[in-house]
């Protein structure tokens, strides 16, 4: 295996092959020389990281091999062993640096299977497709089960944004969407004295007892008997009184929506265009204008038409004056003049306020006044872009506060007209700015976590009561920081989430050929949910769904029955929208004695250990001294 990387993903992703799936990996990392003067800091400090990897490492393996190199070509990619690889991960923050390695391996091994990160979704589908499409040409024979996992592109931002953008809002729902596939879980607080907890279609996780305790820190893989117990079985749960559970809600596949008309939704926006006060005072003088013709038409008896053409003489002060015309015809002139100088100034006032609108449509939004229980987003690169479009999805309200002008989700922010302030959020009055002080979370999503922890520690001495979710990327670190918002405000909410642990499952299951559908956080450890085929699994084929179960490694959630031959290739596609409204043979309200067949195909839900041994390797567990 081979992963080659420049970011936290890489090192999060070698540990996961060798801690977890006991793969030999080779870890491609840029040179710390060869970055550029402002990154250099950061390169060295990855470096950093990637070796304390490798010292962690267990011997019986053998640690991740390093391999330094300034420019990933195609020589570098030899030196690592592409042509004799399995499996190749491109993980770089820049997507043209993955595309174009990309290319480069799969001419010099057309069977290796790639995982590929993109942020741009739409290239990222046409870029599969040709590297498919490549390996089918250059080996005829490929078998279609292979060429499947050939090309796989996944994009970390895509994989954590809906578990950030959940854990910024108090009681929102854990949803895992793989396009058309939807599976909803949610966390919920121990039941009182008396009652019995709802368990859903199935209880996913209890979380640790020091969850429901603002206090209380988050637990992790390092956290032991202490930590969050991931799919326990139906006696675990009935014992563990006091405990919130993460529980299975809904499991359901929606498609997409018809692609609209080709001038839908191209009509006037008068509502942005004019104020409401200017809307009715061109309501009002048009319904003027209408009653005077009206009243025209009635006193000469003419033509209706002629009647309203009149009057609009008479309004624009182009017509003869009425002198020997009738007393009534002379007032109605009269008035229809007094509309027209009335109608001057509205038509002026509303091409200024239309000028006014397009110069500011390319401005940036500021927070209004009387702005309250919003979340304050910190951070629009990758990460804060996806979440930004995941809430105002949701219908919540955002401010976003950003350093730098020209970062990635500015353009996203100015077309939904999200508040933006732009400034460093560790300066003063950048918060408050934002209306802090009046906001109902604060998501701090900044790729330092010194600067996420500065500005939550800042929020809340604002305001105490503030809930905070913090981007944090070393476990102890998170740790730390639990106990110091503890001891400054132990009665606020804080959670803590990283995006590299978050991706890192799908990209590791991508990588050994396992569609891995999405992940969930359960505090700072991480639920998978998977495909899998039942043929060749042991553990799985000709077991009852009950017995299929194993308490803390793996839940069959869903069964596709269908035909192999009739069924999706790919249960995270979105099926158009003149197919089916779900593919044939999904079943989600299993019978637990039905037996599991070899071409039946299975959702999990697993923990990253129960996939490894699921797919025949033995993970490592070594003890902690946080375990003893």
């Amino acid at each position: 295996m081979i992963v080659a990387g420049d970011d936290a993903l890489a090192e999060r992703l070698a540990g996961e092959l060798t801690k977890v799936y006991r793969e030999r990996v080779t870890l491609v990392v840029p040179t710390a020389r060869h970055a550029v003067p402002d990154g250099r800091g950061r390169a060295s400090a990855f470096l950093g990281r990637v070796q304390a990897v490798v010292n962690r490492t267990d011997g019986d393996v053998g640690a991740p091999q390093v391999l330094e190199a300034a420019e990933l070509d195609a020589s570098v990619l030899a030196e690592a062993g592409v042509r004799g690889a399995a499996a190749l991960a491109l993980v770089h923050d820049d997507d043209e640096t993955n595309i174009r390695t990309a290319l480069a391996a799969r001419r010099l091994n057309p069977r290796l299977r790639l995982v590929i990160r993109l942020y741009n979704r739409k290239l990222g589908q046409h870029l599969e497709e040709l590297l498919d499409q490549a390996a089918a040409l250059a080996v005829p024979g490929l078998d279609p089960a292979a060429l499947d996992t050939s090309t796989t592109v996944l994009s970390d931002a895509d994989t954590a944004a809906p578990a950030l953008a959940a854990t910024a809002v108090a009681g929102t729902s854990k949803v895992v969407q793989a396009d058309g596939l939807l599976l909803r879980a949610v966390e919920r607080t121990p039941p009182g004295q008396g009652e019995v907890a709802d368990p859903g279609l199935c209880t996913l996780a209890l979380l640790s007892s020091t969850t429901n305790d603002p206090a209380g820190t988050e637990g992790s893989d390092a956290s032991g008997r202490e930590g969050p117990t991931l799919l326990p079985d139906d006696e675990t749960v009935a014992a563990a009184t006091g405990r919130g559970t993460v529980v299975l809600e809904t499991v359901t596949h929606t498609g997409v929506a018809p692609p609209p008309r080709r001038l839908a939704g191209r009509g006037l926006p008068l509502g942005s265009l004019f104020s409401r006060r200017l809307r009715w005072s061109l309501a009002g003088l048009m319904a003027c204008v209408v009653g005077l013709a009206v009243a025209t038409w009635v006193t000469t008896g003419g033509h209706p038409l002629h009647a309203a053409y009149l009057t609009l003489l008479d309004l624009f002060a182009i017509n003869d004056p009425a002198l020997d015309e009738p007393t009534t015809r002379q007032v109605l002139q009269l008035l229809a003049g007094l509309a027209g100088l009335l109608f001057l100034p509205v038509l002026l006032a509303a091409a200024l306020e239309a000028y006014g609108t397009f110069r500011t449509a390319s401005a940036l939004r500021r927070p209004p006044r009387g702005l309250s229980d919003h979340v304050v987003l910190l951070g629009l690169g990758k990460i804060g872009t996806r979440v930004l479009a995941r809430l105002t999805e949701l219908g919540i309200p955002v401010v976003c506060v950003e350093e730098d002008p020209e970062a990635r989700g500015i353009p996203l922010a100015r077309r939904l007209r999200v508040p933006t302030v732009i400034g460093d959020v560790t300066q003063e009055g950048v918060l408050e700015a934002a209306k802090i002080h009046r906001a109902h979370a604060l998501l701090a999503l900044t790729s330092i976590d010194t600067t996420n922890l500065e500005a939550a520690l800042y929020a809340r001495s604002v305001k105490p009561d503030l809930r905070v979710a913090l981007r944090l990327y070393d476990d102890d670190f998170a740790t730390a920081v639990h106990r110091t918002l503890r001891a400054a405000h132990p009665h606020a909410l804080t959670r803590s989430r990283s995006v590299s642990t978050l991706a890192a499952p799908a990209f590791a299951g991508a990588m050994m050929g396992r569609q891995i559908l999405g992940a969930i956080p359960v505090e700072r450890r991480v639920l998978l949910f998977a495909a899998l085929d039942v043929a060749g699994h042991p553990q799985l084929e000709g077991r009852t769904i009950t017995e299929s179960f194993r308490a803390g490694a793996w839940r069959v959630i869903a069964l596709d029955t269908a035909a192999p031959g009739d069924r999706m290739p790919d249960l995270a596609s979105t099926p158009a929208h003149d197919e089916i409204d779900h593919p044939a043979g999904l079943v989600w309200d299993l019978h637990p004695g039905y037996v599991l067949r070899p071409q039946d195909r299975v959702v999990l839900a697993t923990t990253r250990q129960g996939l490894a041994e699921l797919l025949g390797r033995q993970p490592r567990l070594r003890a902690r001294s946080s375990d003893v």
